[in-house]
């Protein structure tokens, strides 16, 4: 291998004093403020920081989306200003974001399609592009049908169908942006396996992720940004989780409440809860049964695209197909009622799709509050209380830190992780009876998802009744009293946590408990 394919010879990708500053009341926002960085062939190099601290603002400007506004990018030691992601491409920048960039209209063969640079195809056929993309996503054991529309996708699967994108086009330098929540433990050793050999092949890797062990198992640097400045460079196998966080957020994350307490009274109750598919491709519900009661946390582990949407859909009233008796609330059978009567019953949710689901992208953060917390506060004899709004938007802010250049800002301005601390705030400062979460803290970093979980396990305190569906095992294993697993529209059997280890939790999840147990 020459020297420029390998972590000790010159720059493949190299970043001098990057700025870039973008204009907000009451004074502007420096997202990045000098930043230096510098990526060689071959390596996987881990870019780390906490929410706002700059990291998707940088990534943006590698790929071509952001211009900085001072500072020098040099590829393979020639200069370069990259006007477009297809002038990254062209390059061989790749690149997954956490906020995906989807036509929900088409399918998923159709999108990727049209991430391919012009003249890909002189007769334009997908069948040689299909061929490519069943091997790709074979080798990756990345999931997914070329024919399913993307709006009928998980947020999990649409994230496959970015990483299968980016990895279609043969990238040499490629950028992940948590590339492993949609992943079981045996898929994530699978997925460290190739871009290792990516890694030896000379592809170089901008690793993104808020799970140190991750990075402590996969890269050989780290960057760590904080507040848009470089912190520190270190590699990464030679820090602890603790030296990390401490570099990162510049204290060790807050320490989880004490889990003592008592289980209280049945809260939710699923009795052989059967769905067709709400839609062509979705996944069908077969017998699903459940109980949730006060003062614990349930949590449900699963591969994406299993049937967790359409389960919350039944449970969170926005599926009103459920026969009475199948979902009741304390005692009450509540099949078949809406949103707003389930939130009139102490029940809150906080769905897995941020922008257009949980939040109105265009709208601002204090407008958005009206999604679940309209009320005396926030209406009047039919008419909007902005002060109202605005002060119910900031409480939100407060308590969980979340920053953003103010109650006006949009939803979408704000990043994955501070946008995700204001929709879990907006739901948990309504003082829920029980709690529904989807991937409560994916894409947040270390500190806040700290934060967020230690709020979950004061509620659970306190008495609140609480399902945790998440992708993020270790978060289970932490949070959750009981486990279970949804696999092919399936519940396993509910187990305590404490007798439930990775290696089992991984089989079920690909569907491998015992088939008795699917009788029903």
């Amino acid at each position: 291998m020459s020297d420029d394919r390998s972590t000790g010879g010159p720059p493949l990708l190299q970043l001098q004093g990057i700025e870039k500053i973008f204009p907000a009341e009451p004074q502007p926002v420096r997202a990045n403020d000098g930043i230096d960085l510098c990526v060689r062939a071959g390596e996987i190099h881990a870019v780390l920081g906490e929410n706002g601290a700059g990291k998707s603002t940088l990534m943006k400007i590698i790929f071509g989306l952001l211009r900085p506004d001072a500072g020098s990018m040099r590829w393979q030691g020639q200069p370069v200003q990259l006007a477009s992601p297809q002038a990254a491409r062209a390059l061989g920048i790749g690149m997954v974001f956490q906020h995906f960039s989807l036509f929900d209209s088409l399918s998923v063969l159709e999108n990727i399609a049209l991430g391919l640079p012009a003249g890909w195809s002189p007769d334009h056929s997908l069948t040689p592009l299909r061929q490519r993309f069943e091997a790709i996503t074979a080798s990756y054991g990345l999931q997914l049908d070329a024919d399913r529309p993307v709006q009928s996708l998980s947020v999990g699967e649409r994230q496959r169908v970015e990483l299968t994108r980016a990895l279609l086009g043969s990238p040499r330098l490629l950028i992940l942006d948590e590339p492993t929540s949609v992943l079981t433990p045996q898929a994530v050793d699978s997925l460290f396996v190739t871009l290792r050999q990516l890694a030896a092949e000379g592809c170089a890797i901008l690793y993104i992720s808020h799970k140190l062990d991750e990075i402590r198992r996969l890269c050989s640097r780290c960057t760590v940004l904080r507040a848009g400045k470089v912190v520190g460079e270190v590699d990464p196998r030679q820090c602890s989780e603790s030296q990390l966080s401490t570099l990162m957020i510049g204290a060790a994350p807050a320490a989880l409440h004490d889990r003592t307490g008592n289980r209280g009274a049945l809260r939710l109750s699923l009795h052989q809860l059967r769905l067709p598919p709400a839609q062509d491709f979705a996944v069908a519900l077969h017998a699903i049964s459940l109980e949730l009661y006060a003062g614990e946390i349930l949590g449900i582990a699963g591969v994406s695209g299993n049937g967790q949407q359409a389960l919350m859909a039944a449970l969170s009233g926005e599926d009103r197909r459920v026969a009475a008796g199948m979902l009741r609330i304390d005692g009450e059978a509540l099949g078949g009622a809406g949103p707003a009567s389930l939130r009139q019953r102490g029940l809150r949710y906080v769905p897995e799709l941020r922008l257009g689901h949980a939040t109105v992208p265009e709208h601002s953060l204090s407008q958005n509050v009206l999604l679940t917390r309209a009320g005396p506060d926030t209406l009047r004899h039919g008419w909007l209380r902005p002060a109202g709004m605005a002060a119910m938007a900031a409480a939100v802010m407060q308590r969980f830190g979340v920053r953003a250049a103010g109650v006006q800002a949009q939803a979408r301005s704000l990043s994955g992780g501070n946008l995700q601390k204001y929709i879990v705030g907006r739901e948990v400062s309504a003082a829920p009876r029980i709690l529904l979460l989807a991937q409560p803290t994916w894409g947040v970093d270390v500190g806040a998802a700290a934060q967020l979980r230690s709020e979950l396990l004061a509620l659970r305190y306190a008495g609140v009744a609480i399902l945790l569906l998440s992708e993020d095992l270790d978060e289970l294993f932490a949070l959750s009293d009981r486990l279970q697993v949804m696999a092919g529209g399936r519940l396993s059997p509910v187990v305590p946590t404490a007798q439930m280890t990775l290696e089992r939790l991984g089989r079920w999840m690909s569907g491998l408990w015992e088939e008795t147990q699917h009788a029903a």
